[in-house]
């Protein structure tokens, strides 16, 4: 052979061999990928059977004496504080604010800690303890917080620098986190480009689109091909019946954009003498918020405690009337219990709050058909909480296994997204994102975590 030949065999040879450990390292990082949604999968559900568990020992718990909440609501949610600040920090409040934070903030020492697994399981173990004593929470946001977690573990086990990279594995995560939480594929899509994501080049992302799709087969596998409400066979026909949709988008948007200025102002500081209370005594100001819920609790007959998954559903599917007032005692008793700083999501409370004012508008709307008002009314108040039209409208119309009501719903849910967007201009999430952010950035970074994300990026 002569030597041109046989050096240009070799060069050949050499790229083959580079072209296979190129495609090796591609495949094994994309089963990597699909194992952290698999694994998203698998904890969302046994997270919602843990929480199911958990409001109904509370149920129990309430059927047996209504006045036990007096005491365990305090005592419950101090504690929860007081683990919170102590062992979990990073744990509080609903998790789709921190999500969003740790896909803008630079400090990746700081997204290490706040995703950690460690912290992750605080907010399981934290929000399934908030459920079991009865405050007015969801386990929907914490689910995305918690998908972003083991993503990011998944990157930093890859050894993965690139900063684009990273923040797509988080934002695959939560997306992740809504689809298995829901059972709700194409919401976790349109949640991940709507609400978590500020970039082209990640809302295509691939790796968002298999989680997404893995995390929920995952779910369906485990727990079957259900619906969140159930299905619902209604339809709003163009004529009279959009009158629903208008009175929805009016009493829903306020309410939504209400509720979300109020939680905005909060998060810069509850004004005067409550504020300096809740300021220096996190946990005896979390222990009051307690005796307020079971007070609420007591006026309701037990209508506001836990996620409202229960009084939803009943509401929706026309077996249960509630006055105007549960809805009422229900806001309130969200407010509370975010205020108090335990872990726990929003998105549960918002929907249930949501079905009681389309269960109290359908009764004067007697031409309409009564479950499409009360979805119209759902779609409405949380549209116009998280501001995001889109994620409202797909999350809802797949939760109740309805194409019918599809324009109904859009139509609605962007009216009350106006709405609130008058009443409070700051979307809530980013508002408390930002508020976040600016928390973490000034927390004091270790000289450990300083080393491993060093180390890291030189890899």
């Amino acid at each position: 052979m002569r030597p041109g030949t046989a050096l240009l065999h070799q060069h050949r040879l050499d790229h083959l061999r580079r072209s296979a450990w190129v495609t090796t390292t591609q495949w094994r990082r994309a089963l990597t990928w699909w194992l952290g949604a698999v694994l998203v999968g698998v904890v969302a559900v046994s997270f919602a059977a843990l929480s199911d568990k958990a409001g109904l020992l509370c149920a129990r718990m309430v059927h047996w004496n209504p006045c036990v909440m007096l005491a365990v609501l305090p005592a419950g949610l101090a504690l929860s504080t007081w683990l919170t600040r102590r062992f979990f920090k990073g744990a509080q409040g609903s998790g789709i604010p921190q999500t969003i934070a740790m896909l803008h903030i630079d400090n990746f020492a700081a997204v290490d800690r706040v995703l950690a697994l460690k912290t992750a399981i605080g907010k399981i173990i934290l929000t399934i303890f908030g459920l079991l004593c009865g405050a007015s929470i969801g386990r929907e946001g914490p689910t995305v917080q918690i998908g972003a977690s083991i993503m990011h573990a998944f990157s930093r086990l890859l050894g993965i620098s690139n900063v684009t990279m990273k923040r797509g594995a988080i934002l695959a995560g939560g997306a992740a986190g809504v689809s298995a939480a829901f059972n709700t594929p194409l919401a976790g899509i349109v949640f991940a480009i709507e609400e978590l994501s500020h970039s082209f080049e990640q809302r295509t992302s691939g790796t968002m689109l298999a989680g997404v799709v893995l995390s929920g087969v995952t779910a369906i596998a485990l727990v079957g091909n259900y619906t969140y409400f159930g299905h619902t066979d209604v339809d709003v026909p163009i004529g009279t019946a959009w009158i629903a949709v208008l009175a929805c988008a009016i009493i829903g948007g306020v309410a939504g954009g209400s509720f979300s200025a109020i939680l905005v102002r909060a998060s810069r500081g509850i004004p005067g003498l409550l504020g300096r209370f809740a300021m220096r005594r996190p946990v005896a100001f979390a222990a009051s918020c307690g005796l307020v819920l079971a007070l609420i609790g007591l006026a309701s007959h037990g209508a506001t405690y836990g996620t409202g998954y229960g009084q939803a559903r009943a509401i929706i599917d026309g077996t249960e009337h509630y006055p105007a007032s549960f809805f009422l005692y229900k806001f309130a008793a969200t407010i509370v219990s975010y205020l108090s700083g335990i872990p726990g999501g929003l998105f549960a409370p918002s929907l249930s709050i949501g079905a009681g004012i389309g269960g109290w508008i359908q009764q004067f709307l007697p031409h309409s058909t009564p479950g499409a008002v009360v979805l119209l009314g759902t779609v409405a108040y949380f549209s116009a909480v998280v501001q995001a039209p889109l994620t409202a409208t797909v999350i809802v119309m797949e939760m109740c296994d309805n194409q019918q009501v599809t324009l109904a719903l859009m139509a609605t849910s962007f009216l009350a997204f106006g709405i609130s967007r008058s009443i409070c201009p700051r979307p809530l999430y980013t508002a408390l994102a930002e508020r976040f952010m600016e928390a973490v950035e000034r927390a004091p970074v270790t000289r450990r975590e300083e080393l491993r994300t060093e180390i890291e990026e030189r890899r």
